[in-house]
């Protein structure tokens, strides 16, 4: 389900009134937490925290005309989502929050590769997304992209 939005304010007014409490939330822990440098923009039709092209202006290698991605978080059909691009380029990031998961929730973890889904909101947990977001500075983040990911 992708939003037509051009800002993230206009992006959860959009979203189910249910929802909003919990996504706001979700936003509000991940502002409070990501390092400094990485900026919130409408990104991919959801809310996007990148590196801008004034740090890294080399862009994402899909497209460089666009900034280097690093977390994305929607509000999907059947759940909110949090895309951690580190979770998927740092195995020793993966290991940690897989790790940390069950010490934090009681339902199963249901992860794709940097896709995190919540079907119930009730149970995000926000404690552990705020530990996550704090794991990778910008320049952490463009060093392991660079060795990573880009081709």
């Amino acid at each position: 389900m992708q939003l037509k939005a051009k800002n993230p304010e206009e992006y959860i007014a959009q979203i189910p009134k249910l929802r909003i409490p919990y996504f706001s939330k979700l936003r509000e822990t991940v502002l409070a937490n990501i390092p400094k440098g990485f900026q919130e923009q409408i990104s991919y039709g959801m809310i996007g925290y990148v590196v801008p092209k004034s740090i890294y202006p080399n862009g994402y290698h899909c497209d460089t005309s666009l900034p280097l991605p690093f977390v994305n978080i929607a509000s999907q059909k059947n759940f909110i989502a949090l895309y951690h691009f580190g979770i998927y380029a740092n195995k020793e990031i993966l290991d940690w929050f897989v790790n940390e998961y069950p010490k934090h929730s009681k339902r199963k973890l249901d992860m794709g590769k940097s896709c995190i889904r919540f079907k119930n909101p009730e149970e995000i947990p926000f404690e552990l997304i705020a530990k996550l977001m704090q794991k990778i500075t910008v320049d952490q983040w463009i060093n392991i992209y660079e060795k990573n990911i880009k081709k």
